[in-house]
């Protein structure tokens, strides 16, 4: 079940959690993919589902971003005062050429999906050979999970044991993993202003068991295919008719 890209845009853009939630994820994706010219120059960076919060940093140094939609959510103008970039489709089905994807990021799109495989299936033909994906869901042991007053409540959240055998079967090469999101999903003031903090520590002293989110970075690899037939040529081969002795004429 998709949420509605009003409610996702509400939360992210209009409430302290989603903020505070914003900055916590977008922080550690930039950890794994930082948005330096030097690693952005000629990328093609996309994002599915609802993950324009993530997709800001890449702007000014990418070839091209671009914020996928899908149909079932509904989509928004994004970014705000610049040209948009977001584009609906659907979900199995994106206004995107084979292989043209350097960098995708997927967020609130493959656990509120109707056929994940199916998703998985077109995120593996977008991306070109030697390209990353990160996918980015609600961790099922996680305190955000059960609480339906946000985003991370709703559809299937993954262990990250099952995160990486669908992204297998998809084809994939999972590549390492990360989690975010430490905070518990109140609007205290307390648990707000010491976000920051819990983000850092999170990962050293509770691993993936108290995190909102984890993340599975993966990779598609295209291995080039095995021609038949002799692996090398024949240093020596042999005539048909070798030894044969040449064909004596009868005199007329």
């Amino acid at each position: 079940m998709h949420l509605d890209v009003l409610d996702l845009r509400n939360f992210y853009y209009r409430t302290q959690l989603g903020r505070a939630a914003q900055r916590a994820i977008r922080d550690r994706v930039t950890q794994l993919w930082p948005a330096t010219p030097s690693e952005m120059a000629g990328q093609t960076v996309v994002g599915f589902g609802f993950a324009v919060p993530l997709l800001r940093p890449y702007l000014p140094h990418a070839r091209r971003v671009i914020g996928l939609m899908p149909a079932q959510q509904g989509v928004m103008p994004w970014p705000a005062g610049m040209p948009n970039v977001s584009v609906l489709c659907e979900e199995s089905s994106w206004p995107i050429e084979t292989g043209l994807v350097d960098r995708l990021v997927v967020m609130h799109g493959l656990e509120t999906s109707d056929n994940s495989e199916a998703l998985m299936e077109e995120c593996w033909r977008a991306l070109g050979p030697g390209g990353r994906a990160l996918f980015i869901v609600p961790n099922r042991a996680g305190l955000w999970a059960p609480r339906e007053s946000t985003p991370f409540g709703f559809g299937r959240p993954y262990t990250l044991g099952q995160l990486d055998q669908q992204a297998r079967r998809a084809g994939f090469v999972p590549e390492r993993h990360a989690s975010a999101l430490y905070i518990p999903p109140s609007q205290r003031r307390f648990w707000l202003r010491s976000a920051q903090f819990w983000e850092r520590m999170g990962g050293r002293i509770s691993g993936l068991l108290a995190a909102g989110v984890v993340m599975l970075e993966v990779s598609k690899q295209v291995h080039t295919p095995r021609h038949g037939g002799l692996g090398a040529a024949v240093r020596k081969p042999l005539s048909i008719l070798e030894g044969a002795g040449r064909p004596v004429s009868d005199p007329i």
